[in-house]
């Protein structure tokens, strides 16, 4: 063989080399970026899921709601507990006064109260939230009604004297208080079942809640008599509403801390005099059917219809458009007041009334 073979064939070897070199890393390339696309496919999927596994806070477990009548004479202030609600309603009782019922889901506390007796009317908001109904004594329509209704109740004047206890620092009738610890002793030995699978009352969302078309609502009065006139007012920086009542903030009997609510909900339903045997002016509600209302949160405010088709039923809480709002998951304050209330709902703009249009109970 010439040199000149043996040269061209020494080329032809290095260059099969050469590209065997070539298309070797070309696959190392090819393969590593596939890893690559696998391990960030993997990771997004991972992340889709970490989304899918949030839960909101407010209303989880199976722990069965606990309804507690809290007394809100201003010699009953303050009150412990109302903090650690996920809801609280605020209904007119007797001469002007309000009262307030706290839910209780899944916490332990060792002081809630001071505790009043029971109205009627409020049994409908136990119900539809399938919660154990706790009172310190009753009036007549509903001791009536508990019965009726076959409501699981804890009454503090028929106890032993182990669940509830009065204490020092206020004065009777307002200081009355239980723990959950023997609310929930009391239902074990009544044998009430103490959980539950039903679902919240509100459409709770983890992602927040803006209302970008609603108005502004930095600051909310609402008169639910000439004696109780509720404000909240709302606090940017954590995007709370701090409460205040008779011009007076609200705060925790034990924490000194300022009552805060995430959501507001008005709803507006008249309200009368009952002929009951002791005729003391107690009160009835007119909350069957379909009321106007208000949504509030994050320093804004929509208009909403409260429907409720019986007492045992869950209300439905809608836009004006029909659709079930998505409420901000955190604790609500529900105010239940009369349509001739002077309601004022305040932000950057001008103050608007919002009981001009009402159509309510229709």
């Amino acid at each position: 063989m010439n040199n000149s073979v043996k040269i061209l064939v020494a080329i032809l070897i290095i260059l099969i080399i050469v590209a065997g070199a070539v298309l070797g890393y070309k696959i190392k390339q090819d393969k590593q970026n596939q890893e690559v696309d696998i391990e960030e496919t993997a990771s997004e999927e991972e992340n889709v899921v970490v989304e899918e596994k949030k839960e909101v806070q407010i209303f989880q477990g199976n722990n069965r709601p606990i309804a507690v009548m809290i007394d809100n004479h201003k010699d009953a202030w303050p009150q412990a507990g109302l903090q650690k609600a996920y809801m609280v309603y605020e209904i007119i009782a007797e001469g002007g006064e309000t009262r307030l019922m706290a839910l209780f889901k899944g916490v332990d506390l060792e002081k809630i109260g001071p505790i009043r007796s029971a109205r009627h009317y409020f049994l409908d908001y136990a119900m539809e939230n399938d919660a154990i109904y706790v009172h310190f004594g009753w009036s007549p329509q509903a001791q009536s009604d508990i019965t009726k209704y076959s409501i699981n109740n804890i009454n503090g004047i028929a106890e032993d004297g182990t669940t509830f206890w009065r204490v020092k620092d206020k004065a009777a009738p307002h200081n009355a208080v239980a723990s959950t610890q023997k609310i929930l002793q009391s239902a074990n030995n009544k044998r009430y079942r103490t959980t539950s699978n039903k679902e919240s009352v509100l459409k709770y969302t983890t992602d927040e809640v803006n209302l970008e078309e609603g108005q502004g609502a930095t600051s909310v009065t609402i008169p639910h008599s000439t004696l109780q006139v509720v404000k909240y007012e709302y606090d940017e920086e954590n995007k709370v509403y701090k409460r205040y009542a008779r011009q007076k903030e609200q705060t925790d009997w034990d924490t000194k801390e300022t009552i805060t609510t995430k959501n507001i909900i008005i709803t507006l339903c008249d309200n009368y005099t009952l002929n009951d045997s002791e005729n003391k002016g107690r009160q009835g509600i007119r909350n069957i059917g379909t009321c106007d209302g208000y949504y509030i949160t994050n320093g804004k405010a929509i208009k909403i219809k409260c429907i409720k088709s019986s007492r045992e039923e869950k209300t439905k809480y809608q836009d004006l458009e029909g659709n079930e709002i998505q409420v901000n998951d955190g604790n609500t304050f529900v105010n239940i007041c009369p349509t001739t209330a002077n309601i004022k709902i305040e932000g950057p703009e001008e103050p608007v009334p919002s009981n001009e249009t009402n159509t309510n109970n229709t």
